[in-house]
């Protein structure tokens, strides 16, 4: 990868940040060689502070730094696209965006991902994910069994509500059991898209 560094005469290049999984666009900070190279190094997005005057690691007060996912460069070599995975909000407000925008996906299944991350932090006694996450890996793998028993039951009878309630039932838990493995359904996609390749 090829970059124009003596393209501006401060040798910054600008760095648009962009959400790995939902392709929020979260921010624009600007780098230098060095920044460059310790962002390669480290996987964690740096960049060069024009109000600072030093390189800055995004997160490193705040701890919500950018884990490095891809890199790009632009057709005339000028410009950075750093697709991350965002550990937090982004902006120094607070906001997931610098924007203001919600980093969520306008797939539904993934923000759906996202929601059930939430709720297994809750309390057992306010949320059904999370009782069942308090249960074990065993219990959710259990869920994930009979739901889809369940749906082939009613495949093979001719009520279609009854087949869509059920597979909507055995989605929502397998999406919980892939969060249970510390996995995405993106994960599960990559390997579709790699074997449809093929």
């Amino acid at each position: 990868m090829k970059i124009d560094f003596k393209k501006y005469s401060d040798g910054l290049v600008p760095a648009v940040i962009q959400d790995y999984n939902t392709h929020k666009v979260l921010m624009l900070g600007f780098m230098n060689e060095e920044a460059l190279k310790k962002t390669e190094e480290t996987g964690k997005v740096t960049f060069y502070s024009r109000t600072k005057q030093r390189l800055w690691t995004k997160g490193e007060e705040s701890g919500n730094f950018l884990e490095l996912k891809t890199m790009a460069v632009d057709c005339d070599q000028d410009t950075l696209l750093i697709k991350v995975h965002p550990l937090g909000p982004v902006c120094h407000t607070g906001a997931d965006t610098c924007w203001s925008e919600k980093n969520h996906s306008e797939d539904f299944l993934l923000y759906l991902e996202d929601i059930i991350n939430l709720r297994r932090k809750a309390p057992p006694e306010e949320s059904y994910v999370a009782k069942l996450f308090s249960k074990g890996i065993n219990k959710i793998a259990q869920k994930v069994g009979e739901e889809a028993v369940e749906m082939v039951i009613e495949a093979k009878d001719g009520n279609d509500e009854l087949f869509l309630n059920e597979s909507a039932d055995l989605l929502f838990h397998y999406l919980v059991l892939l969060n249970a493995k510390g996995h995405k359904l993106q994960d599960v996609i990559s390997i579709l898209k790699k074997r449809h390749s093929q």
